[in-house]
């Protein structure tokens, strides 16, 4: 979705306020397709700082519908995007005072929204999820989720600095 700030762009000292509806029905961050469950509206706040520049800030709540990393359940992740307050020029300001910001977001003078949004959202990912705090995960050899229970695999790990004693007592046992 693009938005015009061609009239904030050229008036110096006006702000405007919008409430824009976000579009998207899923995000990719290259290797996962997550979808959107829940969004709000996003509101935008574009201020005018000088001639040809722009302050634009926003909010924006995202739900998204993750796994946890430990267990593979599904998860709502929320993402409370308090996002923007990046300043913005059209490309000719912009390559006239070689002051190129973040022009991938500007075309001309619109704003695409879905693309800083889509930023944002990759900046707000956590690093990783999780059901709950405490989540056990699953076992190593069966796959069973922890959560539900042990499920009586023999989770022992010898100490592989122990390895070398062991062969030796192993090759003197007598048969």
């Amino acid at each position: 979705m693009l938005i015009n700030l061609t009239d904030v762009l050229t008036s110096e000292g006006k702000t405007e306020e919008q409430q824009v509806v976000i579009e998207m029905t899923s995000f990719s961050n290259g290797l996962e397709e997550y979808m959107i469950v829940e969004k709000s509206p996003l509101d935008l706040k574009i201020s005018n700082m000088s001639k040809g520049k722009a302050r634009v800030e926003g909010k924006a709540k995202i739900v998204l519908k993750m796994n946890c990393d430990r267990c593979l359940k599904e998860v709502d992740e929320v993402l409370n995007l308090d996002i923007f307050r990046e300043v913005f020029a059209p490309d000719e300001i912009a390559e006239s005072t070689d002051e190129k910001g973040d022009q991938t977001f500007m075309e001309g003078y619109q704003l695409n929204v879905e693309d800083l949004i889509n930023d944002e959202i990759l900046l707000s990912l956590p690093m990783k999820v999780l059901c709950k705090e405490d989540c056990k995960g699953i076992c190593r050899q069966c796959g069973k989720d922890l959560n539900e229970g042990e499920c009586g695999c023999d989770t022992f790990v010898p100490d592989p600095r122990m390895a070398v004693i062991k062969d030796i007592f192993n090759a003197n046992k007598e048969v």
